[in-house]
């Protein structure tokens, strides 16, 4: 394969790679998938650099403990409920 087709081969390999990767890190894809990626994160540094960024990513917010503030919580239920009662009552009044 001459240099150019084979830069295009790769590149729609890495593209195809990077529209697949979070399911690949999740372990959600198809096993021929997933093995068809990591092959392709095993050959391809870039593509392969770029998933270990994403999972140390995902491992760091893993970690991350999600405090909220109980006020902040009460204010958004407080909004949803407004927002539920308003919706209501717009439908009433399409409704008539």
């Amino acid at each position: 394969m001459s240099k150019p087709w084979k830069m295009i081969a790769e590149r729609r390999y890495c593209f195809t790679t990077m529209r697949v990767l979070q399911d690949y890190l999740d372990g959600v894809l198809a096993d021929a998938k997933a093995d068809q990626v990591a092959r392709h994160l095993d050959d391809c540094r870039r593509c392969g650099l770029e998933a270990e960024v994403y999972q140390e990513i995902k491992t760091a917010l893993s970690k991350q403990e999600m405090l909220l503030d109980p006020q902040t919580v009460q204010r958004l239920r407080n909004f949803s409920d407004q927002l539920i009662r308003e919706g209501a009552s717009s439908q009433d009044e399409s409704n008539d």
